[in-house]
C-alpha cells in the first residue's frame, strides 16, 4: 500500500531485472551444503525474494512463512478489485512456490507461533519481507469517531482481509473525504464511485452489495500541499478523469501560473500536472464532455488543506465533518512544506478515510527496529548487527513505490544473502534442519501450518463460489472457514 493500493505495472515484470545484479555462477562442487533461508511474508517483497535466490543459487532450499492461511499479500489484499491485469504476477509467484526448492506454510505467525531467534536457528539465512501491516494515525481530536477509518482498513474490506472483513462502514452519506492524495486514496474514491457492472471482479460480496446501495455521491480527496507535490500517478488520475458517470471538480485556481512553474520539472510530474491544469482549465474533449454531462457523481482535489478536528455529531458519537486549516506553501517542489495561514474551514462529510501512508510494526526484541521510519535499519538489506538476519520490500526502505520498485529492491536483498554465502560469512557447513526442526515447534504449540497445495484448494472453493455469483472469485474472508475447509 503506498500501497496500493500500492501495487502497479505488473506487465514486464517476468523478464525484468535491476542493471548490475551479476547472476550467481559459482561452481558449485558436489560435496556441497545446502543453504536454508526462510523467508518471513508471502507478499511481492517476499516472493521476488524467493525467486532470486532459487534462480542464481542451484542448491538454495528457501521456505517462505505468512501470517494468513492464503498467500500473495498485497497483491490479493491491496490491489483494487477494478485492476485485475496488475494481479497476473500471481503466476509468477505460483511458478516459484511450486519449485521442488521452495515450501509455503501458512497459518504461521513468526514473533508469536515461532520467534525469529528459533528461525535463526533453523536456518542459515532468515529475510523479514512481512511488509507495512499498520497505518500511520492523523493525531487530531475526534479520530476515534464512528465514520472514521483508515484507508488500509477500508481497502481491506472491500478486497477480503480477514481481519478488516467485519468494518461495516456506514455508507449513507452524500460526501466522503479522503485525506490523502496518494494512488490508494484514488483507488478509494474510484472504488466509492465505480459503475457496478466494473465492480463485478474479486471484490467480497458484503462489500459490493453495500457499495451498491450506497449513497455516496461526491468524494473530496483533501492534500496539505498543492498540486505539484500530489502523490498519485498519471494513470490512476486518467482512470478517475474518464471514471464513467463521475465527473471532476478542479479548482481553476488551484493551477493558475502551474504552466511556467512546470517547464524544468522531471517529465512524470510534468504529465501529471499538465493532466490536472487541462481537466481544469481547459474545454472538455468530446469524450470527456459526453462522460461529464451525464454524470450522476463527482469527484474533487481540495489543496493545501491540514486536518485539525473531526466534528461529531449532536450525541458526540458519529463523524458529521471535519475542521481543516487552510495552508500555504514554504519552498517549492518536493521539499515545499505546508504551513497554517490561520485561516480555518469546515466541511460535512459523514465517512471520512485517513490514507496518509503505512506503517510496519516491530517484530521482537532481537529486531532491530526505527520506529520514526519504521523500518528495520539495514545495508542493501543487511540487518545492522544481526548476522545472517536480511530484510526486503516495506519493512525494509519503508511504504513507497510501486510493485517494480519492490522487485528491485528484493534482488538487492537477495544478491546481499547470494554474496554472504560467497564470501563464506554464512556457514553453511553447519548443517541446519530448516523446517525440520520448526515442524516440531509449531507441533508442540498446537499450529497447525497451511502448504501451497493447501492454498490451491481454497483457491479453487474461491473460484468455483466466484462462478456461482458470475465473477471470477469469491474469496472467503473468515481463517477459520479456509482451515475448515481444508481439513485442519
Amino acid at each position: 500500500m503506498g500501497a496500493s493500493g500500492g501495487w502497479r505495472g505488473a506487465s514486464a515484470l517476468r523478464c525484468l531485472r535491476p542493471a548490475g545484479l551479476a547472476g550467481f555462477k559459482r561452481p558449485l562442487s558436489t560435496g556441497e551444503r545446502i543453504p536454508r533461508i526462510c523467508i518471513v511474508g508471502s507478499g511481492p517483497a517476499g516472493f521476488y525474494t524467493a525467486q532470486h535466490l532459487l534462480k542464481h543459487h542451484k542448491l538454495a532450499r528457501v521456505d517462505i512463512y505468512e501470517k494468513l492461511p492464503v498467500p500473495f499479500g498485497l497483491v490479493r489484499f491491496g490491489v483494487a478489485p477494478d485492476h485485475p491485469e496488475v494481479k497476473n504476477v500471481i503466476n509468477t509467484f505460483t511458478q516459484t512456490a511450486q519449485s521442488d526448492r521452495c515450501s509455503y506454510y501458512g497459518n504461521v505467525t513468526v514473533g508469536k507461533d515461532v520467534t525469529v531467534e528459533e528461525l535463526q536457528q533453523a536456518y542459515h539465512a532468515v529475510v523479514l519481507s512481512y511488509g507495512a501491516e499498520d497505518n500511520r494515525i492523523l493525531g487530531i481530536p475526534g479520530e476515534n469517531l464512528s465514520g472514521v477509518y483508515s484507508a488500509r482498513a477500508f481497502v481491506g474490506w472491500y478486497n477480503g482481509l480477514p481481519e478488516n472483513r467485519d468494518l461495516k462502514p456506514d455508507l449513507s452519506s452524500k460526501t466522503v473525504l479522503v485525506l490523502g492524495q496518494g494512488n490508494v486514496a484514488l483507488d478509494v474514491a474510484r472504488i466509492l464511485l465505480t459503475p457496478l457492472d466494473l465492480l463485478r471482479t474479486d471484490i467480497t460480496e458484503g462489500s459490493l452489495a453495500a457499495i451498491v446501495s450506497s449513497k455516496v455521491k461526491r468524494v473530496w480527496l483533501v492534500g496539505r500541499r498543492g498540486p505539484l507535490q500530489a502523490a498519485f500517478t498519471i494513470k490512476e488520475l486518467r482512470e478517475m478523469v474518464n471514471l464513467p458517470g463521475a465527473r471532476p471538480i478542479l479548482d481553476p485556481a488551484d493551477f493558475a501560473g502551474l504552466r511556467d512553474a512546470i517547464k524544468d520539472v522531471p517529465r512524470p510530474r510534468k504529465r501529471l500536472t499538465e493532466l490536472m491544469i487541462k481537466t481544469a482549465l481547459e474545454k472538455p474533449g468530446e469524450k470527456e464532455a459526453k462522460i461529464w454531462a451525464s454524470a450522476t457523481r463527482e469527484w474533487g482535489l481540495k489543496f493545501l488543506r491540514s486536518p485539525l478536528e473531526i466534528l461529531p455529531t449532536a450525541d458526540g458519537k458519529r463523524a458529521r465533518g471535519i475542521r481543516m486549516a487552510v495552508t500555504r506553501l514554504e519552498g517549492s517542489g518536493e521539499l515545499a512544506t505546508a504551513v497554517p495561514t490561520g485561516e480555518v474551514e469546515e466541511l460535512e462529510c459523514g465517512l471520512i478515510l485517513s490514507s496518509i501512508g503505512y506503517r510496519s510494526l516491530p517484530l521482537g526484541p532481537s529486531v532491530p527496529f526505527d520506529p520514526k521510519h519504521g523500518i528495520i535499519p539495514n545495508h542493501l538489506g543487511r540487518v545492522q548487527g544481526v548476522p545472517g538476519l536480511y530484510c526486503s520490500g516495506w519493512v525494509k526502505r519503508g511504504p513507497t513505490g510501486v510493485i517494480i520498485t519492490t522487485m528491485n529492491d528484493s534482488f538487492d536483498t537477495a544478491q546481499s544473502v547470494l554474496e554472504d554465502l560467497q564470501a563464506g560469512m554464512l556457514n553453511v557447513s553447519n548443517t541446519k534442519e530448516g523446517f525440520e526442526s520448526v515442524r516440531s515447534i509449531l507441533h508442540s504449540r498446537g499450529v497447525h501450518p497451511v502448504s501451497f497445495s493447501d492454498w490451491e484448494k481454497i483457491d479453487a472453493a474461491e473460484m468455483a463460489r466466484g462462478q456461482l455469483a458470475g465473477k471470477p472469485r469469491e474469496k472467503i474472508v473468515d481463517p477459520q472457514e479456509m482451515l475448515q475447509l481444508i481439513g485442519h
